[in-house]
Order: structure tokens, then sequence, then C-alpha cells
């Protein structure tokens, strides 16, 4: 699966033989926005677009729009594991959050 991203949000991107196009969805949110489109630029266009159209229609009806994550991520791990990365990440002159977020950077290829 590819995705675009486009004002913090991220779009999951799918082609589709039988109706021989792109379709994509806004991801990481409970509400379902769709769009779709022939050509990558026709594509892009049609996301930037269902993310307004999104945005608007929530101001619309006084709804505030899902953000598709807020940065903080709260997860148990051993602690042994814990020991073991607070001490690396002294070792580096880094904050833990600074070296965890520099351990997950590279390893999803950022």
């Amino acid at each position: 699966m590819n995705t675009m991203t486009y004002k913090g949000y991220a779009a999951s991107i799918e082609y589709s033989d039988n109706d021989e196009c792109f379709i994509g969805h806004i991801a990481g949110i409970n509400d379902r926005v769709g769009f779709h489109g022939e050509s990558v630029t026709e594509l892009r266009e049609a996301f930037h677009e269902a993310v307004e159209d999104y945005n608007e229609t929530c101001a619309a009806v006084g709804k505030e729009p899902q953000k598709p994550y807020s940065g903080k991520l709260m997860l148990r791990i051993h602690p042994e594991l814990h020991a073991t990365i607070a001490t690396a990440a002294q070792v580096s002159g880094q904050s833990i959050n600074q070296w965890i977020s520099k351990a997950l950077a590279q390893a999803s290829h950022r």
C-alpha cells in the first residue's frame, strides 16, 4: 500500500483494476473520507480537496476534525529494555524521547 500526505493527514492508496483508477482514503481517523483519481496528479488534487472538504464540513456542523496522530505514544516495555534504552540515550547525550524518535525514524526509513 502506498501513501501520500497533506496538512498532517496521510492517505492510504490502492489501484482498482475494475474501476481503472486510484482509490484513496484518509488514514488514521475514524471518519471515512474517500477520493479517487485516474492519474497521480488527479489523485493528489482529489486528496487535497478531500482534506479541505473534511475540515470545512466539520466546521460547518460544529465538530472538531479528527487529527491523525498527536505525536504522543505510550508503550510498555520490559524494565531491562527500558534501562538499556536509558543508558544508550544518556551515552549519546539525548533524552529517551529523542533517542527513541531517532531509532524509530531510522527503522521506518525516514
